[in-house]
């Protein structure tokens, strides 16, 4: 009797230690993930706009904003904070003047896409990013993302619109 209550102690033992193992390595994981993407959403094109957007100043640029199915929902539903899955992403291009449109209309007032800039991306994983508000935000320029040391400024730039969830761009239904 005593061997087998030794015996359970033992396998006990092992496996609250392989247990606790395999927690902190997760954590370790977790932790070691950086707080923006460096890969680009698939499927990105094929999503629905949610706003159009046009900065300008420096950037000078035209952008459409786009949403996967869960974004697209809450945008619909008015769900603030908004769901783990949800994906914004902006596609930004150079704002230049129509010349064949201009030509038509008989004055400079058309303004169309120009060459892409970049491509901004939006994820909500409330877990994986819990050090960023649930945000991973990602930065690409020709298809390649952007550093830790570019990204660092895009949290605090987005933690100034709390109320709305870290999100700065509104549904145009």
């Amino acid at each position: 009797m005593r061997r087998i209550a030794f015996l359970l102690i033992v396998v006990a033992t092992v496996a609250v230690v392989i247990a606790s193992t395999a927690l902190t390595a997760g954590q370790a994981d977790e932790q070691a993930a950086p707080a923006f993407l460096t890969q680009i959403p698939a499927g990105y094109r094929d999503w629905k706009l949610i706003s159009m957007a046009h900065e300008e100043g420096n950037l000078h640029s035209l952008g459409a904003v786009l949403g996967n199915d869960v974004a697209i929902r809450a945008y619909r539903e008015g769900t603030i904070p908004f769901p783990d899955g949800t994906i914004i992403v902006a596609l930004h291009y150079r704002n230049v003047p129509s010349e064949e449109n201009n030509k038509i209309f008989g004055r400079a007032q058309s303004f169309v896409p120009g060459a892409p800039t970049n491509i901004q991306f939006e994820v909500k994983d409330s877990t994986k990013y819990a050090a960023t508000g649930g945000w991973g935000f990602g930065h690409f320029q020709n298809g390649k993302p952007a550093d830790a040391a570019f990204m660092k400024p895009c949290f605090p730039c987005h933690a100034q619109e709390k109320a709305h969830d870290l999100v700065f761009t509104r549904y145009a239904p």
